[in-house]
C-alpha cells in the first residue's frame, strides 16, 4: 500500500509491502532506487519499485518499504545527497515504528546503494546492505556539480528555481561521500552482497569489485552482460532475493 510520512524537506512517499507468513524476530527491509534519468524521471523512476517491494516481501518473509526520496515521485523537496541520506535514515525510522520490525536490512540501486552502505555504516541496528550497480565515490559528479545541478532540474528531482541557496554546501557534500570508505567500517559487522552488471556502462564494474574489496568479506556477484538498470534483469532479482531470504533470516549482532 501507498504510504506517506513526514521527513525534513517534506513528505515522502513510500510502498509499504508486509509478507503474509514473517519470520522471527520480524524482519524489514527498505529499497532506496537510485537518482532518476531523463525528463520526467524524478516522477516516473518510482513507478516499479512497488512491484518489486511486493514480490521481495512475499518471497524473502519480509516487511518492505520502497522509498521516494526528495524530489522523486510525490515525494516533496528538492535533490541534495545529504537530503537524500537524511530521508533514508527517516525511512528507515518509519518501517521500524509502523511495522515493529527489529532488524533492517538495506538494498539500493545506483545513487541508492551508495546510500545504503553510508546509512549502515551509520546505524549498527542495519542487519546487512545489498548494492546493485552503486558507485565506489561521486568524484564524477563533484568534479561537473553545475552538470548534475542542470539534469537534475531536467528530470525534475529539483523543482525549486531557487535552489539549491548554498551552491557551495550542495556541491561539497558530492565530494565528502565515499561509499569504498564507508564499506570498509562494515568489515565482518555486517553482511553485504555487491551486484553489478558487468556492460555497466553509467558505473564500472570496477567500483563494485573496490567496494566489495574494502568491506572484505562481501559476496560480489557480477553479471554477464548486465547493464545500469539491473532491477529489470531476472538474474540480479534472483541472486538478490535468495541472498536476502538466506542471510535475512539468520541472526545478526546488530544492537
Amino acid at each position: 500500500m501507498e504510504v506517506t510520512f513526514p521527513g525534513r524537506a517534506g513528505n515522502l512517499v513510500g510502498w509499504l509491502a508486509r509478507p503474509e507468513m514473517n519470520t522471527y524476530p520480524p524482519v524489514g527491509l527498505v529499497i532506496v532506487p537510485g537518482f532518476p534519468a531523463g525528463p520526467g524521471g524524478g516522477a516516473n523512476s518510482f513507478a516499479t519499485f512497488p512491484d518489486l517491494a511486493d514480490r521481495v516481501s512475499a518471497d524473502a518473509r519480509m516487511n518492505v518499504l520502497a522509498v521516494a526520496l526528495r524530489g522523486v515521485h510525490n515525494s516533496e523537496g528538492n535533490f541534495s545527497l545529504g537530503g537524500w541520506q537524511s530521508d533514508l535514515t527517516t525511512a528507515i525510522e518509519y518501517l521500524r515504528s509502523e511495522t515493529g520490525v527489529e532488524i533492517v536490512w538495506l538494498i539500493g540501486f545506483g545513487t541508492g546503494g551508495a546510500l545504503a552502505v553510508h546509512a549502515a555504516a551509520a546505524d549498527n541496528r542495519v542487519g546487512g546492505v545489498v548494492t546493485v550497480a552503486a558507485p565506489a565515490d561521486f568524484q564524477d559528479w563533484a568534479g561537473r556539480p553545475r552538470e548534475l545541478l542542470a539534469h537534475a532540474r531536467h528530470c525534475g528531482a529539483i523543482s525549486d528555481k531557487d535552489f539549491p541557496a548554498d551552491f557551495g554546501h550542495w556541491s561539497r557534500e558530492l565530494q565528502g561521500t565515499s561509499t569504498e570508505r564507508e564499506a570498509a567500517k562494515l568489515g565482518n559487522r555486517i553482511p553485504m552482497m555487491v551486484v553489478h552488471g558487468r556492460s555497466d556502462d553509467a558505473v564500472p564494474v570496477l567500483d563494485a569489485r573496490a567496494i566489495a574489496n574494502a568491506h572484505g568479506n562481501a559476496e560480489l556477484r557480477i553479471i554477464d552482460g548486465g547493464r545500469h538498470h539491473l532491477r529489470h534483469d531476472p538474474r540480479a532479482l534472483a541472486m538478490t532475493i535468495g541472498f536476502l531470504a538466506r542471510r535475512g533470516r539468520q541472526p545478526t549482532d546488530v544492537g
